[in-house]
C-alpha cells in the first residue's frame, strides 16, 4: 500500500498534466491535426542548430570519460564559463563557486529547499504561480504561504506580502516572466520587494531568501529586461533551466546560482551538494552540461513565439475575451467568460481546446493558454474559442 503523503500526492496530482493525457486520448479519437492541445509548456521550437552540432562533436570525440561521474556540483570547467557568462551579461562578479548544476529548474528548487528548510518553515510566493511549487515545499516539510494575486497588472502585491512575512519565513519564490501570466516583474517591483526583505530581517533577526525561478528569462519580447535580482538583494538563489531558452525539457538541464554575498554562503554551497547527491540525482546529466557549454549564446526562434502570441492576443480581444498582453514566457491568462473557470474548461475540452484553469494557480476566474504550439493549430483552433464565447454571451 502506498504511503498517506503520496495518497493526497495523488489525489491532487497536476491538472497540466492530466490534460496532457487528456490530449493524447482526444488525438486518438479525432486525430492530432483535430486536437488543439494548449495546455503543457512543451516547447515546439527546435533547439539551435548549436546545441545539434554540439551533441555531434561531442560524442564523435571518442572521449571515454563523457557520461561519467563528475563533482556533484558538475564540471568546473562548465560552472566556470556559466559564471563567466553571467557576469558578462549582468554586471556582476561570481566565480564557479556559485553555480551548482542540476537536474533542471525544478530539481535545483527541490535542491535549495532542501537546503535551506526546516519542518514548519514558511515559503512565500505570489499567486498566480507554478502549483508544483505546493509539493516541492511540502517535500521538506515547509508550508507554502501564497500571496493573492493582483489581478489589475499581475505584478506582486506587496502590501498583502509585506503582512504576510513572519519570524518563520525562510525563503520567497518568484517567477519572471511568469507562468501562468508571461508577465515580468519590473524593476520598481524588484527594489520594492528588496526592501521589504531587508526590513523584516531586520525586524525578526533571520535571513530571508529570495530564490528566483527562471526558466523563461530569455524568452521576453519587445526589448523587454529581466531584472536579474543579485544586483538588488544580496540573500538571492537563481534557478535556471536550458528547457525553454534551447528547447531542451527533456533533457533535464540547469543550474543553481547563489549568491555569494549571501548570508552562510560557503555552507549554503556545501549543504546543496550534498542535497544534490542524497535526493538521488548525484550530478546534472553529464553529456548535456558539455553541450549547453557550447550553447551559452545560442538563442531558439522567439519570433515564432511571437508570432502566436501577436495573433492570439489580437483574436482573443476581438472575440470580447479579455487578458493582459503577455511580456515574456509563452503563456496567456485569460480571465475565464463565467466565474467557474474549470467549468470552462471543460466547455473548450468539448471543442478539443484543451487550457488549464487558473485555480491551478491559485487565481480562480481566469485560465492559461500555452501557445508553444504550431502557427496553425492557433489558427484552427479560433473559430472554437469564437464559438465559445459566444455561446456563453
Amino acid at each position: 500500500m502506498i504511503s498517506e503523503k503520496m495518497h493526497e500526492q495523488v489525489k491532487n496530482s497536476s491538472v497540466i498534466r492530466a490534460m496532457f493525457e487528456e490530449g493524447k486520448r482526444l488525438a486518438g479519437i479525432y486525430g492530432a491535426e483535430n486536437v488543439f492541445d494548449f495546455s503543457l509548456g512543451n516547447p515546439n521550437v527546435e533547439p539551435p542548430e548549436e546545441v545539434k552540432k554540439a551533441i555531434l562533436e561531442i560524442v564523435n570525440d571518442n572521449d571515454i570519460g563523457i557520461h561519467g561521474y563528475m563533482n556533484n556540483s558538475g564540471y568546473e570547467e562548465v560552472r566556470a564559463a556559466i559564471a563567466k557568462s553571467i557576469n558578462d551579461k549582468f554586471g556582476t562578479t561570481i566565480t564557479h563557486n556559485s553555480i551548482l548544476m542540476t537536474v533542471g529548474a525544478a530539481g535545483g528548487l527541490n535542491v535549495i529547499l532542501k537546503t535551506l528548510l526546516n519542518p514548519k518553515d514558511e515559503v512565500i510566493t505570489f499567486a498566480p504561480f507554478f502549483g508544483e511549487y505546493r509539493n516541492y515545499v511540502k517535500n521538506f516539510e515547509g508550508e507554502l504561504i501564497a500571496v493573492s494575486p493582483n489581478t489589475i497588472d499581475f505584478q506582486p502585491n506587496l502590501k498583502e506580502f509585506k503582512d504576510k512575512i513572519t519570524p518563520r519565513t525562510k525563503a520567497v519564490i518568484i517567477n519572471s516572466p511568469n507562468n501562468p501570466t508571461g508577465v515580468i516583474y519590473s524593476e520598481e517591483t524588484i527594489i520594492k520587494l528588496s526592501e521589504i526583505l531587508r526590513e523584516k530581517q531586520k525586524e525578526f533577526g533571520t535571513d530571508i531568501y529570495l530564490i528566483a525561478d527562471e526558466p523563461y528569462r530569455e524568452l521576453a519580447y519587445d526589448q523587454a529586461e529581466v531584472p536579474y535580482l543579485s544586483k538588488y538583494y544580496a540573500n538571492t538563489i537563481v534557478g535556471y533551466s536550458y528547457s525553454k531558452s534551447l528547447s531542451l525539457p527533456g533533457e533535464r538541464i540547469g543550474y543553481l546560482m547563489i549568491s555569494d554575498q549571501a548570508a552562510d554562503f560557503e555552507n549554503i554551497i556545501s549543504a546543496a551538494n550534498i542535497a544534490n547527491r542524497i535526493l538521488g540525482f548525484v550530478n546534472a546529466p553529464a553529456l548535456f552540461q558539455r553541450v549547453i557549454v557550447k550553447c551559452l549564446d545560442a538563442k531558439v526562434d522567439l519570433e515564432a513565439y511571437n508570432r502566436n502570441r501577436e495573433l492570439l492576443y489580437k483574436e482573443l480581444l476581438s472575440y470580447g475575451y479579455q487578458c493582459i498582453k503577455p511580456e515574456g514566457a509563452f503563456y496567456m491568462f485569460v480571465k475565464s467568460p463565467i466565474e467557474n473557470d474549470a467549468e470552462f474548461c471543460s466547455l473548450a475540452n468539448k471543442k478539443n481546446i484543451l487550457i488549464v484553469p487558473g485555480s491551478a494557480f491559485g487565481c480562480p476566474g481566469y485560465v492559461r493558454i500555452a501557445y508553444c504550439v504550431a502557427y496553425e493549430t492557433i489558427v484552427k483552433a479560433l473559430p472554437g474559442f469564437k464559438a465559445l464565447i459566444e455561446e456563453l454571451k
